[in-house]
């Protein structure tokens, strides 16, 4: 019978963990025990902060929105339901965006709101 050498596929998962962790800092980029362990918390943390983002982005356009209604003289608590009172249906993302773009629109929108 003919010998059977084992072990290139646990060779090839070994180098594809530490291809992943290359940049790491210290063992966890040459070990592979503690780069697997290292790897795992990564895409746990990569998992959760992809959902994590889009409440970062959504205070983003919250802050820039109240500060610029205050140029207005409103608040943002007093902006927005007056937004849905006048069935202005713009979210905060297009609202931030047009008030970078055009503040003379978004002073617009806020005068309509106020009225």
């Amino acid at each position: 019978m003919a010998r059977v050498k084992r072990g290139t596929i646990a060779h090839k998962r070994r180098k594809k963990t530490l291809a992943q962790t290359k940049g790491f800092r210290w063992g966890r980029k040459s070990k592979y025990r503690t780069a697997k362990d290292a790897l795992r918390h990564a895409q746990e943390y990569a998992y959760r902060d992809r959902k994590a983002k889009k409440g970062v982005f959504r205070a983003i356009w919250q802050l820039k929105i109240g500060a610029a209604a205050k140029a207005q003289g409103l608040s943002y608590s007093k902006l927005i339901p007056l937004l849905k009172k006048h069935s202005i249906e713009l979210d905060r993302k297009i609202l931030s965006e047009i008030l970078q773009k055009n503040p003379a629109i978004f002073a617009k929108i806020v005068e309509k709101a106020k009225s």
